[in-house]
C-alpha cells in the first residue's frame, strides 16, 4: 500500500472543485461526490487513496505523513504555519480575509490611529501577527462561528473574518475596513513524500500546473 498516493480533501465546495480538477488530469475520484459516509476511498487501478477530513485538519494529516498531498484554503495554512511544501495555487475558493467593524463606528474611525483594539476571530494567530506588524496592541477573542455577531452584542468592536461577497457583513451592519490577505485554495505536499514518491507527485503537480 506504500506505493499509493494519499490525498486529504475537505468536504463541501473544495471537494467538488478538486474532483473536477483531478478529473481533467485523468485522476478519477468521482466516487467522493456520492452519498457514502465513508472517509477513505481507494482507486487501486490508479494507486490513489483519498481521505475526507475537516478543512482545519488537512495540514496536520499532511505534515505527519498520513496523507502525501492535501487541498486546503490559504487561510488555514496562514493560521497553522505547518511545515509543508506548498507548490500550487489552485485558483478556486477565492475570498478575502478582512478586518470589519460596524458601519456606525467606521464613519468616525481612523485605522491609522488604532493603538489598542479588541478583535473577535477564528484566526487568532493571523490577527495577532497582522496587528503586531502594525504596532497595534490587540486583545483577541477566539470564536468558532458567526463571527459577525460579536460586534452586535458588544463582545468586540471589530472582527477578522473571511469575506466573499460581503452580503453577510452588510446584513449585519458591518463594513470592510482593511484587507489582510487574498485567499485561494492551495495544494500542499508532505516533505518526506516529495522525496520518497518524487516521480509520481511531481507528475501530478506538473499536470495540475498545465491545467491551471
Amino acid at each position: 500500500m506504500n506505493d499509493f498516493i494519499t490525498i486529504a480533501i475537505p468536504k463541501g465546495r473544495i471537494l467538488e472543485e478538486s474532483v473536477e480538477l483531478f478529473g481533467k488530469i485523468g485522476i478519477d475520484c468521482q466516487e467522493l461526490l456520492g452519498k457514502s459516509r465513508k472517509l477513505i476511498f481507494e482507486n487501486p487501478a490508479q494507486k490513489m487513496r483519498y481521505m475526507i477530513v475537516r478543512a482545519t485538519d488537512v495540514p496536520t494529516y499532511v505534515e505527519y505523513g498520513s496523507a502525501d498531498l492535501g487541498i486546503v484554503g490559504k487561510d488555514t495554512l496562514m493560521e497553522q504555519e505547518k511545515d509543508l511544501y506548498e507548490p500550487l495555487d489552485l485558483k478556486f475558493g477565492y475570498c478575502r480575509m478582512m478586518v470589519a467593524e460596524p458601519a456606525g463606528l467606521a464613519e468616525k474611525d481612523d485605522p491609522s490611529r488604532w493603538a489598542n483594539i479588541r478583535i473577535a476571530t477564528k484566526y487568532p494567530h493571523v490577527a495577532e501577527k497582522y496587528f503586531a506588524s502594525k504596532g497595534i496592541q490587540v486583545e483577541i477573542i477566539k470564536l468558532y462561528g458567526s463571527i459577525e455577531l460579536a460586534p452586535l452584542v458588544g463582545l468586540s468592536e471589530r472582527i477578522v473574518d473571511l469575506v466573499s461577497t460581503g452580503e453577510t457583513l452588510k446584513q449585519n451592519g458591518l463594513v470592510e475596513v482593511e484587507t489582510i490577505a487574498e485567499i485561494t485554495t492551495r495544494l500542499v505536499v508532505n516533505r518526506a513524500s516529495l522525496k520518497t514518491k518524487h516521480e509520481r507527485i511531481s507528475a501530478i503537480i506538473e499536470a495540475l500546473e498545465k491545467q491551471l
